[in-house]
C-alpha cells in the first residue's frame, strides 16, 4: 500500500510530463490507424497534395485543438474586453504581455502536431506519397530522359508499388537512386526533427529555469500550496453554490423573501481571474492570495513580470473549473 501510494505521488508531482507523454502516446496510436485505415495514396498527380494533406492538415487541426482545450487561453480571453477598459494599458506592453503568456502556452500545444508529424515521418507512408509527385524531385530525377512522361509515372506509382522503378534505377546512377529513397529520407527526416525537438524543449526547459526568480524548495513549496488552495476553492464553491441554491429554491416554493447572502461580487470576481503576473517586492502564490492581501485587490494594480515557470498558477483553478 505504500508502494502504490508513492507512485501515485509521484505520478501526481509529475503530471504535466505524464500528461505530455498520455497525449503523445494517442498521438500515435490515432496516427497509425489513420495511415492504416484511410490513407491510400493514389499514385498520380495528386501524390503531393495528398501527401500533404494527411501529413499536414491532422497537425494543424491538433495544434489549433490544443488551443482550444487549454485553461490558460481562456483564462486570458474570458472577460478580456472589460479589463482592458478597466486597466488601460499601452500597446505594445499590452502585446508583450499577451506574448509572454501565449509562448509557454503555444510550447505545450505543439507537442501533439509535433508528434503527429515525427511518426508519420519515421512511418514514411504519408512524405512517400508526396514526395513521389514533387515537381523538384522529378525534374532531378527525369532530367534528360527522351521518356519524360514514362518516368514521371513510374515516380508516381513507387508509394503502390517499389518494384515498378528498380528497372529503371538498374539503368540510371547511384545519384538518381539517392532521390528516390523516399522512405530513407522521411525516416532520415523524422530523426532529425525528433532529435530537434528534445534539444530545444531541453535548453528552453533550463532557460526558463535559470531565469526563474524563486528557488527549487519554493517552488516546490509553491505546487504544493496551489493544489491545496485549488482544493478548497472547489469544496467552499460546491458548498457555497450549494447554500444559494437551497435557498432561491425554499423562497420560490415557499413564497417567501430571501435572507441575506454574501457572495463574491463580479468585480472581485475579474480581479481573482487576471493572469497571474509575479512581483519580487509583493510575492504572493495566487490571484487570491494577492486579492486578500492587499485589501480586497484595491491597493495594488496588475503590477508584475509573467514568468513561464509560473504557468502552474493559472491552470490551477482554471483546468478544475474546465474553462
Amino acid at each position: 500500500m505504500e508502494k502504490l501510494r508513492k507512485i501515485m505521488d509521484s505520478f501526481i508531482s509529475n503530471k504535466k510530463t505524464l500528461g505530455y507523454s498520455i497525449v503523445s502516446l494517442l498521438t500515435i496510436a490515432s496516427e497509425q490507424i489513420f495511415s492504416s485505415v484511410a490513407f491510400k495514396c493514389p499514385c498520380n498527380s495528386l501524390n503531393t497534395l495528398y501527401g500533404c494533406v494527411f501529413l499536414l492538415v491532422p497537425a494543424l487541426l491538433l495544434f489549433l485543438l490544443g488551443y482550444f482545450v487549454n485553461a490558460r487561453i481562456w483564462l486570458l480571453f474570458t472577460g478580456i474586453r472589460v479589463r482592458e477598459k478597466k486597466h488601460c494599458c499601452g500597446f505594445w506592453e499590452k502585446g508583450c504581455f499577451y506574448l509572454k503568456v501565449l509562448a509557454p502556452v503555444t510550447a505545450g500545444t505543439v507537442v501533439a502536431p509535433l508528434t503527429w508529424i515525427a511518426v508519420a515521418l519515421l512511418s514514411a507512408s504519408f512524405y512517400e506519397c508526396a514526395a513521389s509527385g514533387n515537381r523538384f524531385i522529378r525534374n532531378k530525377v527525369c532530367t534528360n530522359q527522351t521518356t519524360f512522361k514514362e518516368c514521371q509515372k513510374l515516380l508516381e506509382k513507387i508509394p503502390c508499388d517499389e518494384s515498378a522503378v528498380e528497372p529503371f534505377l538498374s539503368e540510371n546512377s547511384t545519384y538518381i537512386a539517392k532521390f528516390v529513397s523516399f522512405r530513407a529520407q522521411s525516416q532520415i527526416i523524422g530523426w532529425l526533427l525528433v532529435a530537434t525537438i528534445i534539444i530545444v524543449a531541453l535548453i528552453s526547459t533550463c532557460i526558463s529555469r535559470c531565469h526563474s526568480p524563486v528557488s527549487y524548495l519554493q517552488m516546490k513549496f509553491w505546487k504544493i500550496y496551489m493544489e491545496k488552495e485549488r482544493e478548497h476553492f472547489k469544496t467552499k464553491a460546491e458548498e457555497h453554490a450549494g447554500q444559494l441554491a437551497r435557498r432561491n429554491i425554499n423562497c420560490f416554493f415557499e413564497a417567501t423573501n430571501p435572507p441575506p447572502f454574501q457572495t463574491p461580487h463580479s468585480e472581485d470576481w475579474q480581479k481573482t481571474s487576471f493572469p497571474y503576473t509575479f512581483n519580487k517586492n509583493d510575492q504572493y502564490y495566487s490571484m487570491i492570495h494577492k486579492y486578500i492581501d492587499t485589501n480586497r485587490g484595491s491597493t495594488s494594480g496588475e503590477g508584475g513580470q509573467v514568468f513561464s515557470v509560473f504557468g502552474f498558477v493559472d491552470e490551477a483553478h482554471a483546468s478544475d473549473q474546465g474553462v
